[in-house]
C-alpha cells in the first residue's frame, strides 16, 4: 500500500494544509493557529476556566500553560480567580484578544464557507460519518493485538 492509500496520511496532510493556510491568515495579526483556537474556546463574556480549555482543544495541560503565558505577553487574555472556586482560574480576553478572536472565526468560518460550495452536501455527509466511525475506531482502541 502506497502512503498516499492510508487514512492517516490523508487525515494529516489534510490538517497540515489547513494549519498552514489558518498560520498564513494568523501572521497577518500577530498571532497562530493555535492561539486562534484557543481565543475561539474562551468564553467572550464569563471567561473559562483554565481547566477546561486543554480538553476542548484535544491538548496535553502543559502544552497550554505556555501557549496562555504567551497569550499574557501578547495582552490577549487575563488570569483572575474563579468566583465559584478559589482553586481555580479563569481565563478572560483582553480587548485585543476579542479583536483577535473575531478575526479567528472569521478565518475558520470562511474556510468551511469554502468547502461547502465547492463540494456537494451528499459528499459532505458522507465525509462526516466516515471521519466520524474512523474516531469510534481510534476510542474503541481494540485495533491492535495486545502483547
Amino acid at each position: 500500500m502506497k502512503r498516499e492509500e492510508t487514512i492517516d496520511h490523508n487525515i494529516k496532510a489534510s490538517w497540515h494544509a489547513i494549519s498552514r493556510m489558518y498560520n498564513q491568515q494568523a501572521q497577518k495579526y500577530d498571532i497562530t493557529t493555535s492561539i486562534g483556537f484557543v481565543l475561539i474556546n474562551i468564553n467572550t463574556e464569563e471567561g473559562t476556566r483554565a481547566t477546561k480549555i486543554a480538553p476542548l482543544m484535544g491538548l496535553e495541560a502543559r502544552s497550554l500553560t505556555r501557549m496562555l503565558k504567551t497569550m499574557e505577553e501578547k495582552g490577549l487574555i487575563y488570569r483572575s480567580p474563579d468566583p465559584d472556586d478559589k482553586r481555580s482560574v479563569r481565563i478572560f480576553l483582553t480587548e485585543i484578544g476579542k479583536e483577535k478572536k473575531e478575526v479567528s472565526i472569521k478565518t475558520v468560518l470562511t474556510f468551511n464557507e469554502a468547502v461547502y460550495k465547492n463540494i456537494s452536501q451528499e459528499k459532505l455527509n458522507t465525509f462526516f460519518e466516515v471521519i466520524t466511525e474512523v474516531n469510534k475506531i481510534i476510542d474503541n482502541q481494540n485495533i491492535y493485538p495486545k502483547k
